[in-house]
């Protein structure tokens, strides 16, 4: 069986993302496909960087490690100027960058707690 190559590209975005926020010591990186239950995306990466400044560099990472990789820069972009959370929105990959506060408040992956959950590691992407 051949594997879905639009999907395969997809999750590589996703991983690329991830790991330019873990280069920016980014922290409880969580990837959520949500190509099953959401008809705006395909994935939602959900990251915590721990203060304003932080959050800001995160963001500015992805944005040129996708530049970079693939050319693309973000549909629209959110939350940069207060830095509490910034989204950013690649088409098939959607970022949130959250201070601690304002992850726990929105609590998005119990939101989309029915998504299928990657963890992200440094090292790998692994299903849980």
């Amino acid at each position: 069986m051949i594997e879905n190559t639009s999907d395969n590209l997809t999750q590589a975005l996703a991983t690329t993302i991830a790991q330019a926020a873990d280069d920016r010591k980014a922290s409880d990186i969580v990837l959520l496909k949500v190509t099953e239950v959401s008809y705006l995306t395909d994935y939602f990466v959900i990251i915590t960087g721990f203060s304003r400044t932080q959050v800001k560099a995160i963001a500015e990472a992805i944005e040129e490690k996708v530049y970079q990789t693939y050319h693309q820069v973000p549909r629209q972009t959110e939350g940069k100027k207060d830095g509490n959370w910034i989204l950013q929105d690649f088409g098939d990959v959607i970022v949130h960058i959250f201070l601690p506060e304002e992850r726990e408040f929105y609590n998005l992956e119990a939101f989309w707690g029915h998504a299928e959950r990657l963890e992200f590691s440094s090292l790998e992407v692994t299903q849980v």
